[in-house]
């Protein structure tokens, strides 16, 4: 009888920390169109399989009386469960409690999982929908996050981490989500900024919306902090299944293989026919991916945040493969500072994570200008050089276009430890583009010709003969061969395939100082 009134005290327990905040506030989340937290993470994870921590964990703040009220779980739900059958670690905080406030027991439960997902080597889940530090606990509350943007900072790089916002996020709160891997949006619910609008206005003046601050359109943008957003919290998790289903467990581990239907040594014709004949005509980056990928399907990463880079993750043979590439369509693919910064992120999370590069290049050069120099294009250049030259997992790259200057260099070349790099007959490879070239090495000859204009367009051609073609650099063994582009699926599989075995170190060293 003993037990049985123990058992019932448990249920009876347990049952009140699932309701958190109480129905009221349950049914408020829901009116807004977002979902509890405890709901957030059985959507997530596969069902039946969540395993919680902490659920009786209350605060410790006896100021303002604080003490009368100690709910269970303290405002946040934490544990493990699986993925598509995978381990992961997972917190989600609950605006039903303080309004998902951070106290400093939130905090040790949030730090708990994270240093048992690095222990076991597991990827981490990170739900965010907080009003920010709890005030009554004051510099405890201050010191839980710091606690927990140390550990954000030692397991990058270890296990993967990933970000939701799904509510607010204000205050010194943004930092952790911004030292993940990825941060996932969802519209017109979620926002993160560092000051909020009454702030901004008693310090600046400037009128301004929580919206048009830190909604998810801003951080997609603009700012590029988000790298996903979608319509609302169900798409959302669909959105990180298929993100997730790129991604290794750890650093140590292989990306996850799938079962490949999609033939590799299929032709694509239409590959053939797909660059414009006129050097500087657009034409879309994103189908060349698409042709060639498996089952023609890409899963870009930040898709509206320099769009004229594309990033993102597909499968060759079933097997993962990041994949970085020019977009002509937009700015003609230069390189600017947004650019260079979203590409040398992703290429660094990719080496950190052991999933091999694929880049198609087709890059006039580097944006030009005093606002892209006065905003520092040749730091942040120099970042998606140093992500390129660091990394040390498989790197094929195919210049389909052009490929000029230092860009060409940057963009993978076999300079700065391309492993494979194959170009299309349709390659440009040179200083700079026939016009300005022309401009420079002909500048007295033009001066005297009868027909400048002319002479020009012919010296245009001579220069166009001699570099502005793949194979003065396949004779030097700078490109290892130029193929025909119907045919690129296969070569890039084979040159995967032989690269699968790669080891490549770099030098002992703490770590290097990239220009940051």
């Amino acid at each position: 009888m003993a037990l049985d009134k123990k058992l019932l005290d448990l249920v009876t327990r347990k049952e009140k920390a699932r309701l958190a905040g109480g129905e009221r506030r349950i049914a408020a989340q829901h009116a807004k169109g977002k979902y509890t937290a405890r709901e957030r993470v059985e959507k997530i994870l596969d069902a039946g399989s969540f395993e919680e921590f902490d659920m009786f964990v209350t605060h410790r703040c006896g100021d303002f009386d604080m003490q009368k009220n100690q709910p269970s779980t303290d405002g946040v739900i934490t544990g493990y469960g699986t993925i598509q059958g995978r381990l992961v670690f997972v917190f989600s905080q609950d605006f039903t409690i303080f309004g998902g406030s951070l106290s400093k027991a939130y905090s040790e439960k949030i730090v708990k999982v994270m240093e048992m997902a690095a222990k076991v080597g597991a990827p981490l889940i990170g739900i965010n929908d907080s009003g920010g530090a709890r005030i009554q606990e004051g510099v405890d509350s201050l010191a839980g996050y710091a606690d927990i943007f140390l550990r954000n900072v030692l397991y990058s790089g270890v296990v993967p981490q990933i970000s939701l916002i799904l509510g607010p996020c204000a205050g010194g709160a943004v930092y952790s989500p911004a030292i993940t891997d990825f941060v996932l949006m969802v519209e017109k619910t979620s926002y993160m900024f560092l000051t909020g609008p009454k702030v901004v206005k008693q310090v600046t003046q400037e009128e301004v919306t929580t919206e048009q601050l830190g909604g998810s359109g801003v951080h997609a943008s603009k700012s590029g902090v988000a790298h996903l957003v979608y319509a609302d919290e169900d798409a959302c998790f669909e959105g990180l299944r298929r993100l997730f289903a790129f991604l290794p467990q750890n650093n140590a581990a292989i990306p996850p293989p799938l079962e490949c239907s999609d033939p590799l040594e299929r032709l694509d014709a239409r590959l053939n026919e797909i660059v414009p004949d006129h050097p500087s005509k657009p034409y879309d980056m994103k189908e060349i991916i698409g042709e060639i990928v498996d089952h023609h399907d890409f899963f870009e990463i930040q898709p509206q945040y320099a769009a004229n880079i594309i990033t993102g993750f597909a499968r060759l043979n079933g097997k993962p493969v990041g994949v970085v590439a020019n977009q002509p369509k937009v700015m003609a693919g230069v390189l600017d500072n947004a650019a260079s910064i979203k590409a040398a992120r992703f290429v660094r999370f990719c080496d950190a994570f052991n999933i091999p590069l694929v880049v198609f290049e087709d890059v006039p050069g580097f944006m030009p200008g005093t606002s892209q120099e006065y905003n520092g294009i040749i730091r942040n250049g120099a970042k998606l050089l140093y992500a390129f030259a660091e990394a040390t997992v498989p790197k094929v790259t195919v210049i389909v276009r052009k490929a000029y200057g230092g860009a060409y260099c940057v963009m993978s070349s076999k300079h700065i430890r391309g492993d494979v790099n194959l170009a299309w007959p349709s390659a440009e490879i040179a200083v700079m583009g026939p016009d300005g070239a022309v401009e420079i090495i002909y500048s007295e000859e033009l001066k005297k010709a009868e027909d400048p204009g002319r002479r020009k367009d012919e010296l245009k051609e001579r220069y166009r003969d001699l570099f502005a073609n793949p194979y003065s650099a396949a004779r030097k063994g700078y490109i290892d061969d130029v193929i025909e582009p119907a045919g690129t699926r296969l070569r890039l599989v084979k040159a995967l395939e032989m690269l699968a075995a790669k080891r490549d170190v770099n030098p002992a060293k703490k770590h290097g100082n990239i220009p940051l």
